[in-house]
Order: structure tokens, then sequence, then C-alpha cells
């Protein structure tokens, strides 16, 4: 955030605004990859640690995906779900503690997450129904509401790439910008609470980004009648927050 003092920025110079955003962007992979390391260092048949904790993220995980997508598909998407969220989650908890930047609170990380999960659902749509019965979905149940329709459609999931990246980052700069102004009036002892509703965002950001990428999926790879007919009350609940 330009104008905020980090400790990177110190390193590599605060005017140099890109290069600080990938050594951010490099200590949240670090630090995902640290906790993967302890969770699988010594796997035990009765986990305690850190490998319980990634196993109750995992299990939560797939119980999310499983109300959205069934349970198979859950688990099969759960690699790329799980890793996002963990991203995600790091990249937005590492702009609470002062002297660090959420790689989230940039458009610049936001948009390619965003454009990453566009394309990988319409991918899966397009591999599991075929191009024609998949672009024909969209036209809708009524042949002659169709010229209507697609375009409505097509411009419908263009603008989840905007609603998916916007959401995150909107959200995620409106906390680090609470969280400046709180630390310029109080420096050096700042309010438990504001401590926790930060968290809480944090927290609530990336299950929503990690439950839309369950529904974009399922929209694309479960493409059946019922699916065109009725709307997806996840989808519709997500898109209010």
């Amino acid at each position: 955030m330009e104008g905020v003092f980090t400790y990177l920025g110190g390193i590599f110079g605060e005017h140099n605004h890109s290069v600080v955003l990938v050594a951010h962007l490099l200590l949240v992979a670090v630090i995902v990859l640290l906790i993967a390391k302890m969770a699988t260092k010594s796997l035990r048949a009765v986990p305690n640690g850190t490998q319980n904790v990634m196993e109750s993220y995992l299990g939560g995980v797939i119980a999310m995906g499983k109300d959205v997508i069934g349970e198979e598909l859950a688990r099969k998407y759960l690699p790329l779900v799980a890793a996002v969220g963990m991203f995600i989650f790091v990249s937005n908890v590492i702009g609470i503690i002062p002297g660090f930047e959420s790689p989230t609170s940039n458009i610049n990380v936001t948009l390619p997450l965003a454009l990453m999960v566009f394309f990988y659902y319409n991918y899966e749509g397009i591999k599991k129904n075929g191009v024609v019965h998949y672009f024909a979905h969209f036209a809708g149940p009524v042949k002659l509401l169709a010229p209507l329709m697609f375009p409505i459609e097509i411009v419908s999931h263009i603008s989840r790439i905007i609603s998916l990246s916007f959401r995150l980052f909107g959200n995620i700069k409106g906390d680090d910008l609470f969280l400046w102004v709180l630390l310029m009036l109080v420096p050096f002892i700042a309010p438990l609470p504001a401590y926790l509703l930060l968290t809480f965002s944090a927290l609530l950001q990336t299950f929503v980004f990690m439950i839309l990428i369950y529904v974009y999926l399922a929209g694309a790879v479960a493409v059946d009648e019922e699916h065109e007919k009725a709307p997806n009350p996840v989808a519709d609940t997500m898109g209010a927050v």
C-alpha cells in the first residue's frame, strides 16, 4: 500500500511497488509450503500438530464442496480449492501484521486468480460435456428465448471475473486501510477486537472465494436439465456477500 512502511519495502525500496508485491507473494508462497512440509514430514495414523490441522482443513473443504457438487467431484477438485484457499487466507492474514502488506489487496493478484478459476471451470465443463453441449446450455431450456439468453449468459460468465477479483481485492484493501488508520490513531496498542474482526474478515473472504470455485465448477461439469431450469441458490447467496 503506497505511503505505508513495510519491512520488505524497506529492503527493496518503497518506491519499487512491483518488487515489494512480488516479495510479499514469495513470502506467502514460502509460508504455505512450510505449512505443507510441516504437515507431511512425519505422517501418522493418529494425526497431531500441523498434520491434524491440515487434515481438518481438507476435511472441511470436502464437506464444503460436497453440498455443492457432490463428494466425488469435491474430492477431485480438492487440490485446486484447498491450495487457492490456503494462498488467499495467508495472503489476507499477513496484512494484519504491522509491517506487511496483503498481496490480495492488489488487483494484480486477485485478477489472475479470478482468470485462473474462470478458464479452469470452463475447460472442465468443455472437457466433460463437449464444446457443443456445454455452450448449448447457455441458451437455456426454451429454444425460442435462446437468441436472448445466450448473450446474457456469456456476459454473466465474463462478469464473474470482475466479481471474483474485485470482491476479494476491495474487501482486503478496505481492511488494510482500516488497520492503517487504526495504527495511526493508536500506534502502539491496537484494540484486540479490531484484530479479531480483521481475522474474521480474512477467513470470510477466503471461504467466499473457495465456495464460488465449487459453485462455478458445479455449473460447468454438472450440466443437466434441473440445473438449466433452476437458479443456484448458493451462487445467488455468495453473489450478495
